[in-house]
């Protein structure tokens, strides 16, 4: 399998796999440590090495629960991705964004960065009202960073790409807007503005 970053096409698919993986090493370990001091102390369960193992599975539980919230995820449709990526152009692009918040989770198949205008993509919402929740929560996020957003959901996939049409044929005129008061970040320096909001939105996403 073809390793994917965050932010890239088949992400939801690689991450299941690294997680998995990780899990179950995080309990092998204790597990071996466990066994190691039956085998020390002649089937003595009262060993520092019990504690050890304890304190192990502790790693092993927090990282199972990661597990479980990206196995509850499906990966983004082919088809879909082919659709999006082939109208994207030269807009900054996201793909298979799980974002959690208090009140609400949503995966966000794709979004588009276009000076102040983040579009984005959701196929699964099971409720619309928690469409402006989670709008809401992402816009709030972007400007607690310093990056004035608006940001909007779609759930239909002919009017996504509409959008992207509509962003690719101003998108001249948006990066201009919103580049002039934008500093850049001294942490990253090579990385413009919509890259920038780009890599906020990532590290929204689990």
């Amino acid at each position: 399998m073809k390793k994917a970053r965050k932010g890239e096409y088949g992400y939801v698919r690689w991450e299941k796999l690294r997680r998995l993986l990780m899990t179950v090493l995080l309990l092998v370990l204790p597990l071996a440590f466990f066994i190691l001091g039956l085998v020390l102390n002649k089937g003595d369960r009262k060993s520092i090495y019990t504690i050890i193992a304890i304190v192990g599975c502790l790693p092993a539980c927090r990282s199972m629960v990661g597990m479980l919230m990206m196995w509850m995820q499906g990966s983004m449709n082919a088809e879909e991705y082919e659709k999006i990526s082939g109208r994207a152009g030269k807009l900054e692009m996201a793909y298979e964004l799980y974002i959690t918040s208090y009140e609400k989770n949503m995966m966000l198949e794709a979004a588009a960065v276009c000076g102040e205008e983040v579009a984005c993509y959701a196929r699964r919402v099971k409720e619309q009202k928690d469409i402006p929740l989670m709008e809401g929560h992402i816009q709030k996020l972007l400007r607690a960073n310093g990056y004035k957003a608006h940001v909007k959901i779609f759930t239909d996939l002919k009017h996504y790409l509409e959008r992207l049409d509509s962003l690719n044929v101003h998108d001249r005129e948006l990066e201009q807007s919103a580049n002039e008061n934008f500093r850049p970040d001294e942490r990253y320096p090579d990385l413009s503005r919509d890259e920038l909001v780009k890599h906020n939105l990532m590290a929204l996403a689990l």
